[in-house]
């Protein structure tokens, strides 16, 4: 895969803090849970439909909270059942991966077999958000860009595009491979292992939700991150 040459696809898988209707009622006192960073990645679907607008890419989002399945996850995995989804039977745990994860795998195989039809090598951009401090230990930085470090293409756009942010008038803080870590369990790493790495390349882009808190610094960080894209890709 190699510079201006790729076809970009944007997801962003913890995109709401929705419940389904057949459950609002059941977790009415968990509001407060399902409004905060454990419910959903704040600010996450802004950037990505600002994104996908600036840069006439498709875009994938999910449309559930990740309390009950987290589309970040493979099926087999068992933290794809979310907090409150583990109250809830087997038979309905095993529903809602059926009716909410499975769709949301499948059209984003779906879009990314379109995109690469021609030959063309695909980018796949998952955006995601992070809380500044979590359980002490301050994220001091804006991005986050999360790849697999032992694909080789993954690796060299990992390098480009953080020198290309760090080169930006926004004198952004920039990381690769935190807060977390890209080959860790979700849908790029399971993506990999489908695609081979001359045809595919997947990040997740973590934004501090500190640096998404109003819309004039969410509209300048995503100038800056579309830019970049643009020259990568």
């Amino acid at each position: 895969m190699s510079r201006k040459q790729s076809r970009l696809v944007l997801t962003c898988e913890h995109a709401s803090r929705a419940l389904p209707a057949a459950y609002r009622a059941r977790f009415a006192d968990d509001e407060a849970l399902l409004a905060s960073h454990r419910g959903w990645d704040p600010g996450a679907l802004d950037v990505a439909r600002a994104l996908a607008r600036r840069l006439r890419a498709p875009l994938v989002a999910g449309g559930i909270t990740r309390l009950l399945v987290d589309l970040n996850r493979s099926p087999h995995n068992p933290a794809v059942v979310g907090a409150l989804g583990r109250r809830l039977p087997k038979d309905e745990q095993r529903a809602l991966i059926a009716r909410y994860h499975a769709p949301h795998w499948a059209r984003v195989r779906e879009v990314l077999g379109a995109a690469a039809r021609g030959g063309r090598p695909v980018l796949h951009i998952a955006v995601h958000s992070f809380v500044p401090v979590l359980d002490g230990d301050r994220r001091d930085f804006e991005i986050g860009l999360l790849y697999d470090p032992a694909r080789a293409p993954e690796r060299r756009l990992a390098a480009e595009w953080k020198r290309l942010l760090l080169d930006s008038p926004r004198r952004l803080r920039v990381r690769r491979n935190e807060p977390y870590r890209g080959n860790a369990d979700g849908l790029a790493t399971a993506l990999r292992r489908e695609l081979p790495a001359t045809r595919y390349a997947g990040f997740e882009l973590e934004l501090n939700q500190a640096a998404l808190e109003d819309a004039s610094s969410r509209r300048a960080l995503v100038d800056v991150i579309a830019t970049t894209l643009r020259a990568i890709c």
